[in-house]
C-alpha cells in the first residue's frame, strides 16, 4: 500500500505520496493524476537508491482530499494535509532528510552537465540551466523561512550550502504537534524536495529534446 493524498484544484489535482518527500505528479482529474504519479515511479527509484533506499511501492491508496487554490491550478502544491499533523519520530525524519539530499544531490549534478540552453516549449517558452538553478535555489531560501529557517541571499555556493545544512537539522529532529513553525517537518521535506525532484525532472526532458 502507497498513502497518497490529493489535492483538488478547479482545474487540476495533485498526487503526492505521505512517505516518499517529492514523489508528487499533477495533471486534470484524480485518476489520471494517481495514473501519472505511477508512471513517475522508475525516475523516483533513482532518487531513493541515492538515498539507500528500496523504492518498491503498491497500488495507491488515497488517505485523504484537500481543497486547492489557484496555486494548485498554477502547477504547485499548495494546500497541507491533516496527515501532516502525524507525529514524526527520529527515524522517519533521518530518512526524510536522506531522501531531500539525494535530491539535492541529483539536481547539482543534473545543471552541472546540461547544455546552458534547453528545448524551448511549444510557444517558445521555459527557462535554461542556470536561471532553473537561481529559481530552485531562491525559492528554496524562501521556503526555508516557513521553518525558521533565515538566511540573506547567497553570495556563494557556500552560504547555500549552509542553508540546507541548517535545514537537514531542522528536519531531522523528532517532531509532536503542534509545533512552532508554519510548515510542518513532513510538509516541508515534501514542498522542498518537490520543487527540487520537478525541476531536476524538467531539465532532463528539456535537454534530450
Amino acid at each position: 500500500m502507497t498513502r497518497v493524498y490529493l489535492e483538488l484544484g478547479s482545474k487540476k489535482v495533485f498526487a503526492c505520496s505521505l512517505e516518499w518527500p517529492g514523489w508528487c505528479r499533477v495533471t486534470k482529474g484524480e485518476e489520471a493524476a494517481l495514473d501519472l504519479l505511477m508512471d513517475y515511479v522508475p525516475r523516483y527509484r533513482v532518487i531513493a537508491e541515492r538515498a539507500g533506499l528500496a523504492f518498491e511501492p503498491g497500488d495507491p491508496v488515497v488517505a485523504e482530499r484537500v481543497p486547492g487554490d489557484a496555486t494548485t491550478d498554477f502547477g504547485a502544491p499548495s494546500t497541507m494535509p491533516e496527515l501532516d499533523l502525524e507525529p514524526l519520530d527520529a527515524e522517519e525524519a533521518r530518512r526524510q532528510v536522506a531522501l531531500l539530499r539525494a535530491a539535492w544531490e541529483l539536481f547539482d549534478e543534473t545543471v552541472a552537465v546540461s547544455p546552458e540552453e534547453l528545448r524551448k516549449g511549444p510557444r517558445g517558452g521555459g527557462r535554461d540551466t542556470s536561471r532553473i538553478y537561481d529559481h530552485v535555489v531562491e525559492a528554496e531560501r524562501s521556503y526555508a523561512r516557513q521553518l525558521d529557517v533565515r538566511h540573506k541571499p547567497y553570495r556563494s555556493r557556500e552560504d547555500r550550502d549552509a542553508m540546507r545544512e541548517e535545514l537537514a537539522e531542522v528536519l531531522a529532529r523528532p517532531w509532536e504537534p503542534p509545533g512552532g513553525t508554519r510548515w510542518t517537518p513532513r510538509y516541508a521535506a515534501r514542498r522542498l524536495a518537490w520543487h527540487v525532484i520537478d525541476h531536476l525532472w524538467e531539465i532532463e526532458d528539456r535537454r534530450e529534446g
